[in-house]
């Protein structure tokens, strides 16, 4: 018997691929599955690609106990160009030539990125500035407030080859990887930018379990059901 959409009450995991926002893909389960109350577990940006945690019906009350847990990325940082987003989709306001730097240089800053930092937050992004978007304000050209927050950074793996450094990172929720991207190329002196975001796991939710977009686009509603998951105890909703 397939259930109602008041029945309906889980987490999906969902492969994102890249340019489409997080919203987008909260739309597409909306209209495929007739269910208004979905949530996702943390925004990724148009060009990055990997894990997002969809919470359905009551589920959603677990939402920012989701977006609160520890996330793993992958991905490139390209050294010599800096964007106005601090990513590979922004305008570029400057190209620098890179130096070659020895692995010393390498390892001082990614020692500089790692633990307790306070990072700051790229102006295209969501977070608030008395009651405006930082993105709205940028889109205008209007002045950006510096703003920090403290996240927790531990890097997994490095490796550089001039002039992309590949990285996998874990970190607290909140943490933006383009800001570790802008931030290393600065101290570096040659700029930097964000080129490729793969989201891996958050919590202990792997990529490799989740839903392609190939999957979800072919499937039918009865076979989409089957793959939503029950939230963890320990994430539940008090």
């Amino acid at each position: 018997m397939k259930k109602t959409a008041l029945d309906v009450s889980g987490i999906f995991l969902f492969d994102k691929p890249s340019q489409i926002t997080s919203h987008g893909v909260v739309k597409l389960f909306r209209e495929k599955l007739n269910i208004k109350r979905i949530g996702h577990s943390g925004t990724l940006d148009p060009m990055a690609t990997g894990l997002l945690v969809l919470l359905v019906g009551s589920a959603a009350k677990s939402q920012s106990k989701v977006q609160n847990c520890n996330k793993v990325y992958s991905g490139v940082i390209e050294f010599g160009i800096e964007t106005d987003t601090w990513d590979a989709d922004g305008r570029i306001l400057k190209e620098s030539k890179v130096c070659d730097f020895t692995s010393a240089s390498i390892k001082q800053v990614v020692a500089f990125m790692t633990g307790k930092i306070a990072q700051s937050v790229p102006p295209f992004s969501a977070i608030k500035y008395k009651g405006k978007r930082l993105y709205k304000l940028a889109r205008r050209n209007m002045a950006i407030p510096a703003i920090k927050r403290q996240v927790n950074v531990k890097w997994l793996k490095y490796s550089y080859k001039k002039p992309f450094l590949h990285f996998k990172i874990e970190c607290s929720s909140g943490t933006y990887i383009r800001s570790i991207a802008h931030e290393m190329g600065a101290k570096l002196g040659c700029g930097g930018r964000l080129a490729v975001l793969r989201r891996e796991s958050i919590a202990s939710w792997s990529v490799d379990e989740a839903l392609d977009a190939d999957f979800f686009k072919k499937s039918s509603y009865e076979q989409i059901i089957t793959k939503m998951r029950e939230v963890p105890s320990y994430l539940e909703y008090e």
